[in-house]
């Protein structure tokens, strides 16, 4: 089955799963579920429970009648695919990982492949895994590499001709790490929190910088996910940097 969605291509700010902590708690609506709370000031989530396990089509139809049109969910792949099996022999899964996320249905961002930090680059299984990949699905896809042989030329040629965009990380791992690279049509920031990843929060200053940079993106589609959870920063952070672009639904 050949999966194509459909939807709109901006800028879109916002966090990793759609928790709202406490201190941020007033920037949000009283009422409805946190993912309607939530959908009401931002434009689109990073749904990271698909890494660990699968999901219920009525649990995808109900997350995408909750929010408004135009709302987007981005969805993490799962390990079984990039950390088990580390991208090798994985046409079956994927096909099923699309069946599972299909409920979402105009709705659904990019699928986002994120690597572990042992996973080198090797040309002959991320090929025949982007071939796969893309026999499926013919939307946009985030690869979040973390070992330094995928900052190489040759990988990049590899994702540009897939049309894969290359993850801009915070911390990067090397300096090309921290730019959007790999397909123009796709820039997908990852903000993890620095120097303590998933707990720091980023400075006013950082936020004015990277507002520059999305800012200056005037072409495709632009994602920036604050993953900084695990101390609340992320909604806060969030919240700065969409308001700064103009993004904040009323």
């Amino acid at each position: 089955m050949n999966h194509t969605p459909r939807g709109r291509s901006d800028v879109i700010v916002g966090t990793a799963g759609w928790a709202i902590p406490r201190a941020s708690a007033e920037a949000f609506p009283s009422e409805g579920s946190g993912l309607e709370r939530y959908a009401a000031r931002f434009g689109g989530v990073e749904i990271n429970s698909t890494f660990y396990r699968s999901h219920r089509p009525q649990t995808l139809a109900r997350w995408r009648a909750a929010t408004p049109a135009g709302f987007r969910f981005a969805v993490k792949a799962p390990k079984a695919i990039t950390h088990e099996a580390g991208l090798a022999g994985c046409g079956p899964r994927l096909a099923q990982f699309l069946d599972e996320i299909a409920p979402l249905e105009e709705k659904l961002g990019p699928i986002l492949v994120q690597l572990p930090p042992r996973a080198a680059f090797d040309a002959k299984v991320a090929g025949a895994f982007l071939s796969a990949l893309r026999g499926l699905w013919d939307g946009p896809v985030a690869l979040e590499p973390r070992h330094a042989s995928w900052f190489e030329a040759d990988a990049g040629v590899l994702l540009s001709a897939h049309r894969v965009a290359r993850v801009a990380a915070d911390p990067a791992r090397v300096p090309a790490a921290a730019t959007p690279s790999g397909f123009p049509g796709l820039a997908y920031w990852r903000l993890h929190g620095a120097p303590r990843p998933y707990y720091s929060a980023y400075s006013p200053r950082y936020l004015e910088t990277l507002a520059a940079a999305l800012t200056a993106r005037r072409d495709g589609e632009t994602w920036c996910v604050f993953d900084n959870t695990a101390s609340g920063a992320a909604a806060a952070n969030a919240l700065t940097l969409a308001g700064r672009l103009g993004l904040l639904a009323p």
